[in-house]
């Protein structure tokens, strides 16, 4: 007899259920729910809807301080993806999802199915996928694993990417010793959508059919949900639970799916994806308010003989679950057809509020179907102020000692996280469609919405060291920066989506850096007005005992009113006046300065006032919009030495001369926040100064190609932008050619 021929008395006697993650209290509740046991198919189904991964159960009562409406909002949480308003009757969609639990397995299937897995986020709400980001975080180059992960996740997302002829725009990588056993792969979708499109997940009137679209349903990924929201450990079996993605079906389904939101017979559609088959229909049905009843003999199947329980828990990949008005579904399944998408009626919406499922002529589950989605256990964690934060704050402000300024500088172009990620970036199409103005590489990637003068702008972004040293100023620091990277294009920012990463929610101390972390943003999205619209929650992510850093990534969209206000990011002239705008103090807790010199992070993060951020952002983008800027850049990792950089980074073969007048390591070094460094015409100095009068002037672009940094009217630091640039182009391909 299989495990899955079990009777549910050996199910409760052998306590089976802890196996696939239930505890011994949500069993006990099952029981009470059903007021009988649960069979195997029904407990592998519960435990599926409750796992962390799909019902939140400890992050749900934090998740409810974010700020979620504001007058662009037309879609919130709790739909495959959030909506925003651009004008002109057109939204743009996005969301931001983890994938990080099948990337330290099989990190190329894994990154390839986290693209594809958005992407159908996206579409399945009626919109045309136009631009894919990702936020990545590995361990130190210097392991043989971490080059492997590095070079099969860029190869991954780059397969699913470029196959969808999707281009991917841009994303953010960075490396810390607390990735080494658990990478973060964080894929984000933006999409395209005229607001009468606009699709919901619900399965809604009683009668109308439920279809099956896509990709046959296979034995992969069967319980990837469960398997990530636990701790990680190497095992092949973990390995089959990481589902193989065809991105050449994806394709054809985002045509047919595009086709059949054109046709009034469409009801509901949503993607099937953690938890596969169980959670689409019994989330679309809790939606509306009905029940399902599915019959698992018309499910296409990749392999014979699967039973119940593996065809309700496959995560295989490329499926879609629609909702068609009873007596139209031939006319829609003729749709997928023609796009060689293989199609099937295999249920019907019923008005019991039960998820009733028969196979080979027998009920094989009856559940009620709210007790799935809306009445999964809410667990109210613990939460204990961290032991190593109270050090920290006690910690006096430490300043680095530097003694060869140039010197330091070289070896900061150098670290991973500041290098250049060309090596990744590179192998990405990031041009397809056609409309990228901005690609990866700038402060924010740009995509221009077609026949209008407008554009989008979008960024991901997250200091996760902030975050680790101070979770409240670090999670208010992620959003701002990520807000500063569009208004640096000319963007004003409209709201965001989230990918909240931390370890284990048990722990009363990584708990305290969710509540903690999640507050900050919350303060931060009202100070500047970017409602949270989307996003996901990824626990867990820990290995042998120890949790990564709280890493929440903001992913953000932001709209150019017109193609005019697009601003570079790098100096464009010579003879134009640098300025630099925002407070320098000495602050390196958590800075490049201090992982350099010292090898760890500690004492405090950079401060930050909300108000004053919102005021400096809302001053420089009338400045842009007024057309008085020539570049703006934000100051960020490794501070103002390295912003002055990549200024000049570009194929122009420009340089400056900037004057310091204060400590030459605070000034070089500091990641002080509210900063930015902009260039302006010589004619417009006046006009720019009289709009931010906190800008202060420190120097001049010049044509010679060469870094100056001058104090007491001499020069401390001098070097040839050239030779600056080829050390921080070759440091990545360098690191991971040690591999071969």
């Amino acid at each position: 007899m299989t495990a899955h021929n079990m009777k549910p008395e050996q199910i409760e006697n052998e306590q089976l259920y802890k196996n696939m993650g239930l505890s011994e209290k949500e069993y006990q509740m099952i029981k009470n729910i059903l007021k009988r046991r649960p069979n195997y198919t029904e407990t592998g189904i519960f435990s599926a809807m409750w796992s962390e991964h799909c019902s939140y159960k400890t992050s749900k009562p934090l998740l409810k301080k974010f700020p979620t409406k504001g007058t662009h909002v037309i879609q919130g949480p709790g739909e495959g993806a959030g909506v925003v308003d651009i004008g002109d009757n057109q939204a743009v969609v996005f969301k931001l999802e983890s994938h990080n639990s099948p990337s330290a397995v099989e990190p190329f299937e894994g990154a390839a199915t986290g693209v594809g897995g958005i992407v159908r986020d996206v579409f399945s709400m009626g919109a045309k996928p136009i631009a894919l980001m990702n936020s990545l975080r590995f361990g130190n180059l210097t392991t043989e694993r971490t080059r492997h992960l590095v070079t099969e996740v860029a190869r991954g997302i780059a397969h699913y990417g470029n196959t969808l002829e999707v281009p991917t725009v841009g994303g953010e990588v960075q490396f810390d010793d607390c990735y080494e056993e658990n990478p973060l792969v964080n894929a984000m979708c933006i999409g395209l959508i005229n607001h009468q499109d606009i699709q919901k997940g619900v399965a809604s009137g009683v009668g109308n059919t439920v279809i099956y679209a896509g990709r046959d349903t296979g034995r992969d990924g069967i319980h990837g949900a469960t398997f990530s929201s636990g701790e990680r450990e190497e095992s092949e079996e973990n390995k089959s639970a990481v589902a193989l993605g065809d991105p050449h079906i994806e394709k054809r389904l985002i045509d047919a799916c595009l086709e059949v939101i054109q046709s009034d017979a469409l009801v509901g559609m949503q993607d099937m994806g953690a938890a596969g088959l169980t959670s689409s229909a019994s989330e679309m049905a809790s939606a509306a308010g009905t029940g399902i009843e599915m019959d698992l003999d018309l499910v296409p199947l990749r392999k014979k003989n699967m039973d119940a329980y593996e065809i309700m828990l496959s995560e295989s990949q490329e499926r879609m679950l629609l909702v068609v008005a009873k007596g139209r579904e031939q006319e829609v399944i003729d749709l997928f057809t023609k796009h060689d998408i293989e199609a099937a009626a295999i249920g019907e919406v019923i008005e019991e509020k039960r998820f009733r499922i028969k196979h080979h002529d027998q009920v094989v589950a009856d559940v009620p179907v709210d007790a799935l989605a809306e009445e999964a256990p809410v667990y109210h964690m613990p939460s204990k102020v961290a032991d190593y934060y109270s050090q920290f704050q006690e910690l006096e402000t430490d300043i680095p000692l530097v003694e060869n300024h140039a010197e330091v500088l070289k070896q900061m172009l150098k670290q991973p996280t500041i290098a250049s990620k060309e090596w990744v970036y590179n192998q990405f199409d990031s041009t397809a469609q056609g409309n990228t103005i901005k690609s990866p590489g700038s402060d924010a990637a740009v995509v221009r919405i077609d026949g209008a003068d407008k554009s989008i702008a979008i960024t991901t972004d997250c200091n996760s060291r902030y975050i680790y040293l101070d979770p409240e100023t670090g999670g208010k620091i992620a959003v701002a920066e990520a807000a500063r990277n569009l208004v640096c294009s000319g963007a004003k920012p409209l709201a965001l989506t989230d990918g909240l990463n931390y370890g284990n929610p048990t722990n009363p101390e990584v708990f305290w850096q969710m509540e903690k972390s999640i507050e900050g943003i919350s303060d931060a999205c009202l100070a500047l007005d970017t409602p949270v619209i989307s996003g996901n929650v990824s626990m867990y992510n820990q290995s042998k005992g120890k949790a990564i850093f709280p890493t929440p990534i903001i992913g953000m969209v932001g709209l150019h009113a017109s193609l005019e206000h697009i601003t570079p990011s790098s100096f464009q002239e010579a003879g134009d006046v640098i300025y630099l705008i925002g407070e320098t103090r000495a602050e390196f807790g958590g800075s490049e300065l201090q992982n350099l010199i010292d090898g760890s992070y500690k004492g405090k993060a950079p401060t930050i006032d909300l108000q004053t951020e919102a005021k400096i952002q809302n001053q420089l983008l009338r400045a842009i919009q007024e057309g008085i800027i020539q570049s703006a850049h934000d100051i960020a990792e490794g501070g103002l030495a390295i912003a002055l950089a990549e200024s000049v980074f570009n194929k122009k073969e420009l340089g400056f001369e900037v004057e310091i007048g204060m400590d030459l390591t605070i000034a070089m070094f500091s990641e002080s926040q509210s900063r930015f460094i902009i260039t302006v015409k010589q004619e417009d100095t006046q006009k720019f100064e009289e709009r931010i009068n906190h800008a202060q002037r420190i120097g001049y672009v010049t044509k010679d190609n060469q870094y100056v940094i001058k104090a007491n009217n001499a020069n401390v630091i001098q070097e040839e932008v050239k030779e600056l640039s080829k050390i921080w182009k070759a440091s990545i391909p360098n690191l991971l050619k040690s591999n071969e």
